[in-house]
């Protein structure tokens, strides 16, 4: 199983576009969100391409095949344009015999961790920072954003299977990746 996991997409139809043609490319099996889909929040600069209702429209498109967490600028009314749930605070998935902790990262993130066993994974977006590492036993990740990057990092996204973990940008280069 390919999981394709992408973060902040802020509400820029543009990165979401890009994400789902990469997600289609990349032949992935389940899309996994990990927050912060339709607001920009007051932080954050408006998105290349911000049309929240047309985001939700698309999203919706691939409802079977999505699993999501809630971002710190996800809400309630979010929910209601979206067909799928959107609202935990976390997700549990099982891939290939390892637990991977999906969450924003708002709440825990990668330097406070939830309970962890050796090997878990743990995931997260907010930061629209890629990361790709272990820290002691447990394997710390983060695709970045699709809309919104940071510190001089292109829009990104990551894809699992097998046991690496890759962060590629919108042209597939590989930007940082793991082995497990």
């Amino acid at each position: 199983m390919k999981l394709f996991f992408l973060s902040d997409v802020h509400g820029s139809l543009a990165g979401l576009n890009r994400a789902l043609e990469a997600f289609e490319r990349e032949g992935a099996d389940t899309l996994v969100s990990l927050g912060d889909l339709l607001y920009h929040g007051p932080r954050n600069p408006l998105p290349e391409d911000y049309r929240p209702k047309e985001v939700a429209e698309r999203l919706n498109g691939y409802k079977e095949r999505f699993v999501a967490v809630r971002g710190n600028c996800d809400s309630e009314v979010d929910q209601m344009l979206i067909g799928f749930p959107m609202l935990a605070e976390y997700a549990m998935l099982f891939h290939e015999k390892r637990r991977i902790y999906a969450t924003h990262g708002h709440h825990h993130h990668i330097d406070d961790l939830p309970p962890l066993a050796a090997g878990d994974i743990f995931i997260q977006g907010h930061t629209h920072v890629p990361v790709a590492e272990k820290r002691g036993e447990i394997i710390v990740l983060n695709p970045g954003s699709v809309s919104l990057p940071k510190e001089n990092y292109p829009a990104s996204y990551g894809v699992m299977t097998g046991g690496r973990f890759e962060i590629k940008d919108f042209a597939g280069a590989v930007i940082k990746e793991i082995a497990w």
